[in-house]
């Protein structure tokens, strides 16, 4: 691309420093929910992320770190071998609930697998229906004051195989005892947020990008990838 594209009335100096500026991330994952998340958060810094090509085709590798941030460790270091000389992005994210001390936590989407209530989750089946489930049983003696808890995401950048940058972002809120709302996906008809009296899963997706664990994790990231 020349400079000159970047039109007359501009300097030259101003349009390197938003050639530079611009940012393409290729995003490790099959979840059309993550990634809608990941590609409206990034809109707003002028980032573009893309899909990892032919992500639904590399064998997954076993996510078998203990906490959110071995996990996108993992992940962003074997699947940024597919792609190289690109930006690969991974995340671990879930939901952490104080008085299930922390749980689910990294086992968020396999909540109810591991109960034996669904053989393998995946984004064609019912496994989000089943989680909730099984989250409201584990919650059902727990008084409303003691349903604390939190989403968090940990972002992880790496380049052929190597780690360049992590960030970690969160969101506060409590669980209810019944679902409400229609968007979003996993655990959002539950976590309710007091500030704005609503669930993750009753918010405008701008709302819910503003404040969520994955863009604010995406914002912290971001300063480090352009420096």
């Amino acid at each position: 691309m020349q400079v000159e594209n970047c039109g007359a009335r501009q300097d030259i100096a101003f349009c390197r420093y938003t050639l530079c500026m611009a940012l393409r991330l290729l995003a490790a994952t099959t979840s059309q929910g993550k990634l809608r998340d990941f590609r409206i958060a990034a809109h707003a810094y002028s980032v573009f992320i893309d899909p990892l090509p032919a992500a639904d085709t590399i064998p997954a590798p076993e996510e078998d770190g203990d906490t959110f941030r071995a996990n996108a460790t993992l992940k962003a270091v074997y699947y940024s071998r597919f792609a190289p000389g690109q930006l690969v992005l991974a995340d671990d994210s879930g939901l952490e609930v104080d008085a299930l001390g922390g749980a689910p936590g990294v086992r968020s989407a396999r909540f109810a697998a591991d109960s034996g209530l669904v053989d393998s989750p995946d984004a064609n089946d019912n496994s989000d229906v089943w989680n909730n489930i099984v989250l409201l049983q584990r919650l059902t003696t727990i008084p409303a004051a003691q349903r604390t808890a939190r989403y968090r995401c940990v972002l992880v950048a790496a380049r052929d195989g190597e780690v360049l940058h992590s960030a970690e972002g969160t969101v506060e809120g409590v669980i209810l005892e019944a679902p409400r709302g229609t968007g979003g996906f996993g655990y959002d008809p539950l976590f309710f947020l007091p500030a704005l009296d609503r669930t993750m899963a009753e918010l405008d997706l701008e709302t819910k990008l503003s404040l969520s664990h994955r863009g604010r994790a995406l914002e912290a990231l971001l300063p480090m990838l352009r420096a």
